[in-house]
């Protein structure tokens, strides 16, 4: 009798009919207008004209990407309950990354270790390693009294089966009802532990708080905590297993590269390689806790799957955040990436390596074969790729060795060792073997590499959150956020493994269009600042851009316009979100397209000539409590950057005063003809109904309004570019009036077959009128 299966893989076939459907017809639209462009390039003013072209095929070729990411949607359903009994399982390795104690409080870290100790999978089965990449003393400390409390806490948390094993967490919630009397007393006996644990934590922030150490410049250090101590059942006073916890703080020089988080996580590599060696590895950020204790036994239904494991390489849980508004201004919740795009991924290779919240497989980083070969384990050639030592090297090629507090004091040396900063010298790590170095998005260039050798990967996304983390919650640390990740992305595409040569020999093409999609992202930038300013432009210079209302070419910009808004509606609604998301990301997406992906582009294009060095700067993860307080009401704090704010501000400007010139020249002198500009004045709409909160920012008087110095600063760049604007328009105008003046001097006004004389008084007025307003423009032109 053949073994149940551990997964069931579901094809929505509807939604992918759909998809393939929409995307025919929206191509059909896209070869249209570029049809139209080409048969109408040849205008005096061609620059603009080709501007906006150029734009559009950008956005058509981008959308065409994009495409991709829904053309076979699926979801998975796990089945934990058929794994094997708990000795066969295999072991885990728990990695939690923190950089800095001043950003990344301890309090929030320590709930993260906690949450993962307490996993519901065999503890002698686990070992949990803490990376601190600054070396800060505080950081030790808290993780010794984290081991203390957590001697209470697990046994609690297994004993009464507690859902929510990060404590923080824990005692937000209500439990009185559908519990017990003694779960309740015990409850309140852990809280009060808890408080306590806090309460040393603080102590030990105040005491560390004068710390002047170098956080670049340290030794390496590696120091197993609790020395091999059991739990206490409170219940009976028995002994409970409890995981291995090991600090690790890598070595770090400025003389020499230490390549951010993808170095920090290569150092755990090699020291739990050293330790403990399990064959399967969970990678988390510091303020990503466990939501669900059972998530190791949901991704070992994967990698224990008979059907997929020996080509799987890892298991991608979504990121979910626990302090999201209901609104959610900032679109922080990621659904659009995980919900849509990473679901249509997992119907082709798999989902994109996504940094935290997945359980990967040792072998895949070590950079061997699916099905390895007897030269696999020439240890001698190993040592050329993996370093010098023989011990680590050796432990490549075996099994997990259940490390303990004794075996590291043995190895303590060589585990230094591998922490070194001279280790990898001459070796492949960050080559070929383990995270990337390419890219400070690192999990970005791992997975494309791992999918390039032929692993695959698969979403895991439970009706419970895996893991739930914390997110921006205000504009400037979005913005930060995604320039980071934005340079990091056309780094990539930049560099020798860009998707679009490296990938399309090694992967399918749908998947390829997925990374480069992705890698490309960034570029929206340059057709974002061209369609937010060139038609805005032309509009006040009486120049259409756009076909006529009247013209069946309107018909098909109007289609393509509608088509990608309606889809992604639609796209949102079926996963659960609402109107309110869908407009609250097309409005994000504007603004991280002037701010985040321009300047993300512009550091990558100036690391590539070498202008400046590659860097990374951590989310900061303090909160502060009144912008977090304007972030749950649903407004927009623009306590940001100027840096941000600037370009922002000026573009809406822009498509204030274009609008407003428009619907003038329509009202009240009547000669800008709305059939022909339509188009153009539409745009402009558009574009301050969607960012109405920076309109609205630019009046409040608040503190998280828009400041005056801003605002100024902004409108001097508006009038800078319409001068600029007015200055390269000026001789196309000058011919136009020119050509107007020879009509109104010929023969044809005054032979006019209009038979009312009055009639023909009010036409001749007006046509006075307009060519004395026209002269009037032209030498307001001619002056700055």
């Amino acid at each position: 009798m053949e073994p149940l299966p551990l997964h069931h893989c579901k094809v929505h076939k509807w939604q992918a009919i759909i998809h393939r459907i929409h995307a025919f017809i929206h191509c059909i639209a896209l070869i249209s207008i570029i049809y139209y462009r080409l048969s109408s390039i040849f205008l005096p003013a061609a620059l603009p004209w080709l501007l906006v072209f150029v734009s559009e095929i950008f956005l058509s070729l981008l959308w065409l990407l994009s495409a991709a990411y829904t053309w076979r949607p699926v979801t998975r359903t796990v089945f934990p309950e058929r794994l094997p009994p708990v000795d066969q399982l295999p072991a885990i390795d728990v990695f939690v990354c923190t950089a800095d104690p001043k950003t990344e409080p301890p309090l929030g870290v320590m709930n993260t270790v906690l949450s993962v100790m307490a996993l519901d999978y065999p503890p002698e089965k686990m070992s949990v390693y803490l990376s601190d990449d600054g070396g800060a003393s505080r950081t030790l400390r808290s993780l010794r009294e984290t081991w203390r409390f957590s001697r209470a806490w697990i046994p609690f948390c297994r004993e009464f089966a507690v859902e929510n094993r990060c404590p923080e967490a824990f005692f937000a919630e209500t439990h009185d009802d559908g519990h017990g009397v003694e779960f309740l007393d015990e409850k309140q006996r852990i809280k009060r532990e808890y408080e306590r644990f806090r309460e040393r934590l603080r102590v030990v922030g105040e005491e560390e708080e004068m710390d002047d150490a170098n956080h670049q410049n340290h030794p390496p250090s590696i120091q197993v905590i609790g020395e091999g101590e059991s739990g206490i059942d409170a219940a009976n006073g028995s002994k409970v297993e409890m995981p291995l916890v090991v600090y690790v703080s890598r070595e770090k020089r400025p003389s020499s590269p230490h390549h951010f988080k993808a170095g920090a996580l290569n150092a755990l590599l090699r020291v739990s390689g050293l330790i403990s060696n399990s064959p399967y590895i969970l990678v988390l950020d510091c303020d990503m806790h466990s939501n669900d204790p059972s998530s190791a036994r949901q991704a070992m239904c994967f990698h224990l799957d008979p059907t997929i494991s020996s080509s799987l390489a890892f298991v991608q849980f979504p990121q979910k955040f626990h302090n999201l508004s209901n609104n959610d201004i900032y679109t922080s919740a990621l659904s659009s990436i995980f919900d849509v795009k990473w679901r249509g991924m997992d119907g082709l290779r798999g989902p994109i390596l996504s940094g935290t919240c997945f359980y990967i497989k040792r072998k895949a980083l070590y950079g061997m074969s699916i099905t390895p070969k007897e030269t696999d384990v020439d240890i001698t050639k190993l040592r050329d790729s993996f370093g010098p030592s023989y011990q680590f090297t050796s432990s490549v090629t075996r099994s997990s060795m259940n490390g303990n507090a004794d075996m590291v004091n043995s190895l303590l040396k060589e585990t230094k060792s591998v922490a070194s900063c001279a280790y990898e010298k001459d070796t492949q790590w960050g080559k070929d073997i383990g995270f990337l170095y390419n890219s400070v998005v690192e999990d970005y260039s791992t997975g494309f590499l791992l999918h390039c050798k032929g692993w695959s990967s698969v979403l895991c996304n439970p009706v419970r959150a895996a893991f739930l983390g914390s997110t921006t919650t205000n504009l400037n640390d979005t913005l930060v956020q995604g320039t980071r990740w934005n340079s990091g992305s056309l780094d990539c595409l930049l560099s020798r493994f860009c998707p679009l040569i490296y990938g399309l020999p090694r992967m399918p093409l749908l998947q390829c269009f997925c990374y480069t999609y992705l890698a490309a992202q960034p570029l929206y930038c340059l057709q974002v600042w061209c369609l937010a300013i060139v038609p805005q432009l032309c509009l006040l210079n009486n120049l259409p851009i756009y076909p006529k209302v009247s013209s069946p070419w309107f018909m098909i910009y109007a289609f393509a316009f509608i088509s990608p808004l309606a889809k992604y509606l639609w796209d949102v609604v079926i996963i659960g979100g609402t109107t309110q998301t869908w407009w609250n990301e097309w409005r994000m997406w504007m603004i991280k397209s002037i701010t985040a992906y321009f300047y993300g582009s512009l550091d990558a294009v100036m690391k590539q000539i070498g202008i400046r060095k590659a860097s990374f700067i951590p989310t900061s993860k303090v909160v502060d409590e009144e912008q977090l307080n304007r972030y749950q009401k649903g407004i927009f704090d623009f306590q940001a950057s100027p840096i941000f704010l600037v370009p922002l501000v000026t573009l809406t400007m822009l498509n204030m005063l274009a609008l407003t010139w428009g619907i003038a020249k329509v009202l009240v002198v009547g000669r800008l003809r709305l059939d022909e500009f339509f188009g153009q004045v539409f745009v402009s709409f558009f574009i301050l109904l969607v960012n109405y909160p920076i309109v609205e920012g630019m009046f409040r008087k608040d503190k998280g309004g828009i400041s005056l110095r801003v605002t100024m600063l902004s409108a001097l760049h508006a009038v800078i570019l319409v001068t600029l604007s007015f200055i390269y328009f000026l001789p196309i105008k000058t011919k136009s009036l020119a050509r107007f003046d020879k009509i109104c001097r010929s023969d044809k006004v005054s032979t006019m077959n209009v038979t009312p004389t009055y009639s023909l008084r009010l036409d001749l007025i007006s046509l006075f009128t307009i060519y004395y307003l026209e002269i009037i423009e032209l030498h307001m032109y001619s002056y700055p």
